[in-house]
């Protein structure tokens, strides 16, 4: 098979200084004197420390934002010579793992440092965050520091990482498009007879093969009627005629994930999977018209729920019909009735309806647009009007 064009990897050093200069003006405004990063993707995000090495949880990893100037990396040795590829030229090492002192007291020198004696040190506390360092640790870190002095800085990286550059935009539609190859070629190497296993390997093979990075999401099922669960590992259960079947998959390029579902049927298209299909396509198309500029992501998911509710489905407790996407599988905003985030250019969402029907039964599609200034437009390509068949 002929492999796409891919987008040049990594990003200028502009880009980085651009990141860096829009967090500081905030940082500013928010009056801290530094702030502390410690996820594999707002390190990332800062610095283009790239390396799958974040698989292993024993060492932890620390990025310092100044006030002015450029990030400085507190990392573990083992690193080093990644970090220095990058625009990264503060490099502060320890020989970690060293769990009696595992760069805690590195970190807070160079918080103080930064920082001053008393200044406000940010740091992503809120919803779709986390610390990444053990809990005792973090404990001893506030106490060299100042347990007062940390404060919740997830407003900032959350601006900035809900609006993508144009380069970053190219990378998802890039692997979007070759996942979206590869569902439309699914009928021709997937057959009834195949194992769920058989089946999911195949389609993780085939993305590989077009030139994705990795597939380290491919969740979905089968089932006569349809699927009863979106999020499970697929089984052995045999693939049989009048089934429907699903699959989602996160696929990656460079680092930036796509996120999109397609349904088949297995033979025979029962009337209810007809329906119940039917109605999620018209559900996405209403999300794909409400994701406009200056829409709340609550009304894309209340332009979705009413077609679904048209169609006899409740809101069920998925909780949200669709998402953020970007360097995560699942970013900020929330497509839900509480989430008011006013959409902006260049943000990257899923477009996501799910209902039930029949006895205990799920549809769910799924496409992945960008807001552009006259509204959104498709990074996947669209699914089928009517559901594609598996003979």
């Amino acid at each position: 098979m002929n492999r796409r064009p891919s987008p040049r990897r990594g990003f200028d050093t502009v880009e980085f200084e651009t990141r860096t200069a829009v967090a500081q003006g905030m940082m500013n405004r928010f009056a801290l004197g530094a702030m502390l990063l410690s996820t594999e993707a707002e390190v990332r995000y800062y610095s283009g420390f790239h390396t799958p090495f974040w698989q292993s949880p024993t060492r932890p990893w620390f990025l310092l934002i100044p006030l002015q100037g450029k990030p400085i990396a507190i990392i573990p040795e083992i690193g080093a010579a990644c970090m220095a590829a990058t625009w990264i030229d503060d490099i502060r090492t320890w020989p970690a793992p060293q769990p009696d002192d595992d760069g805690v007291t590195l970190l807070a020198e160079a918080l103080n440092e930064v920082a001053g004696a008393d200044g406000k040190i940010g740091s992503p506390m809120g919803h779709e965050t986390h610390v990444r360092m053990p809990a005792a640790d973090f404990d001893r870190l506030r106490a060299q520091v100042g347990v007062d002095r940390f404060v919740d800085a997830t407003g900032i990286v959350r601006a900035q990482r809900m609006v993508k550059s144009e380069a970053e935009i190219e990378k998802i539609a890039h692997v979007c498009a070759i996942a979206s190859d590869s569902f439309e070629a699914l009928p021709g190497f997937v057959q009834i007879g195949d194992t769920e296993r058989q089946a999911f390997a195949k389609m993780r093979i085939d993305l590989l093969q077009r030139g994705v990075d990795d597939v380290p999401y491919l969740v979905g099922g089968s089932g006569l009627g349809g699927i009863a669960s979106i999020i499970e590992q697929p089984s052995n259960r045999v693939l049989g005629s009048g089934e429907a079947m699903m699959l989602d998959t996160g696929a990656v390029f460079d680092g930036y994930f796509c996120d999109f579902d397609r349904n088949y049927a297995l033979g025979d298209v029962s009337d209810d999977m007809r329906r119940a299909y039917d109605a999620v396509y018209a559900a996405t198309e209403a999300g794909i018209a409400a994701a406009v500029p200056g829409a709340r992501s609550t009304d894309l998911f209340q332009a979705m729920a009413d077609v679904l509710a048209a169609n006899g489905s409740s809101e069920g407790d998925i909780g949200r019909l669709g998402h953020g996407l970007g360097m995560q599988l699942t970013e900020w905003p929330s497509h839900t009735r509480f989430d008011k985030t006013v959409l902006d250019v260049g943000m990257v969402v899923t477009i996501e309806p799910g209902m039930c029907f029949g006895d205990g039964r799920t549809m769910v599609h799924e496409e992945n647009v960008v807001i552009r200034e006259n509204g959104a437009e498709l990074l996947t390509r669209r699914a089928p009007a009517e559901m594609p068949v598996i003979d």
